[in-house]
C-alpha cells in the first residue's frame, strides 16, 4: 500500500514555508517564499504544489493572524485585522482553493506548530501543552489531547496586557491596536522600533535583554496560572539567543515566588519551558498533522 502524502503550508508574516510528506521522517519536498503581496506569495505556493497535486490527500494551512479558523464563519480562511501591509481581510484559503482543488484544513500558524510538537515533538507525551512564538508577531496555541483549544475567536495570546515600568522601559509599545501589549512590547518589530535595528543585532550584553525576558516571563506566568500547561514550547527568532531560555525560566520562578509548588516549576523548569524539538519545521509539519488528522 502506498503511503499517503500531504501538503503543509506555514504562512508566516515574513515567509511561507511549504512541504510535501507525511511526517518528520518523510519529507519529499520543501520550499520557502517571502511574504510579499497575497497574489505573488499564494501564486508561488500554488506553483510549488502543482506537480504533487494528483498524489496529495489534502493540504494543511497554518496562517499568521488574526486568522478566522471557524469553518462555520462567513470569513473562514481569511486573515482579518492584521497590521501586515496588503494582507488585511485577505481570503487566503479561498485563493488556495481556487488553484488547488484538494481538501484543505486551516488554522493559525501557532496552533499548527503546537499540533506538530504535540504529534512528533517536545510535547508528544503531554495532554496539555502551550506553543508560543515570539518573532515578527507573538501568538500562542493551546493543545488539549491533540486538539487546539477553541472559543469565541482564535486565541490571541500576544495581545494580553503586561505591567510596564515607564522608568525602566519608557517605550510605549508598537502594537497599532493596544500599544504596550505583549506583542507591542516584545515582538521583533517592537525591538526594531526601540533601537532602529533588528533584535538579533543587539549585543548579548545589552541591558534590554533582561527587560525582554521579564516581559516573556510575565506572559508565561499568566498562562501558567490560567491554563496550567504541562509543557511550554517557545519558538521564534527572539528566542534564538542562547541566554534567553535560562533568563526566562529564572524570571518565571521569581514571579511565581513559590506559589505553585510543582517540581516541574521548582526543580525541572529546564524541562518545562523548552524550545521546539522540531526546530524550524514545527509549523509546516504541524500543518501536515492538521490535515492528516482531519483525513481520518
Amino acid at each position: 500500500m502506498t503511503e499517503k502524502i500531504y501538503g503543509g503550508i506555514e504562512g508566516g508574516g515574513t515567509k511561507f514555508n511549504c512541504a510535501v510528506g507525511s511526517g518528520p521522517g518523510n519529507i519529499l519536498a520543501e520550499a520557502r517564499f517571502a511574504t510579499t503581496t497575497p497574489a505573488e506569495t499564494i501564486g508561488q505556493v500554488c506553483q510549488f504544489f502543482m506537480p504533487y497535486a494528483d498524489r496529495l490527500q489534502g493540504i494543511g494551512l497554518g496562517s499568521f493572524g488574526p486568522f478566522d479558523a471557524d469553518p462555520t464563519s462567513q470569513t473562514y480562511g481569511y486573515i482579518t485585522t492584521t497590521p501586515k501591509p496588503h494582507w488585511s481581510n485577505t481570503n487566503v484559503l479561498g485563493m488556495l482553493r481556487e488553484k488547488l482543488h484538494l481538501p484543505f484544513a486551516a488554522d493559525m500558524d501557532v496552533v499548527v506548530a503546537g499540533l506538530g510538537e504535540a504529534k512528533w515533538g517536545a510535547s508528544k507525551n503531554d495532554s496539555h501543552s502551550l506553543y508560543l512564538t515570539i518573532g515578527t508577531g507573538i501568538g500562542g496555541g493551546y493543545i488539549v489531547d491533540g486538539k487546539p483549544l477553541r472559543g469565541l475567536t482564535s486565541l490571541e495570546m500576544g495581545h494580553i496586557r503586561l505591567s510596564r515600568d515607564p522608568q525602566l522601559d519608557p517605550f510605549q509599545g508598537a502594537c497599532p491596536y493596544h500599544g504596550d501589549c505583549f506583542e507591542g512590547l516584545a515582538a521583533g518589530p517592537a525591538l526594531q522600533a526601540r533601537f532602529s535595528q533588528r533584535g538579533e543585532t543587539l549585543p548579548d550584553d545589552h541591558p534590554y535583554w533582561e527587560i525582554e525576558a521579564g516581559y516573556i516571563a510575565q506572559a508565561l506566568v499568566n498562562y501558567i496560572l490560567s491554563l496550567a500547561p504541562k509543557r511550554i514550547i517557545i519558538g521564534g527568532g527572539v528566542m534564538q539567543k542562547d541566554f534567553m531560555f535560562p533568563s526566562v525560566r529564572r524570571r518565571v520562578q521569581e514571579l511565581l515566588n513559590g506559589y505553585l509548588s510543582h517540581e516541574m516549576i521548582l526543580k525541572r523548569i529546564d524541562e518545562y519551558i523548552v524550545p521546539p524539538a522540531l526546530g524550524g519545521r514545527s509549523g509546516v509539519l504541524g500543518s501536515i498533522a492538521l490535515v492528516m488528522d482531519s483525513d481520518k
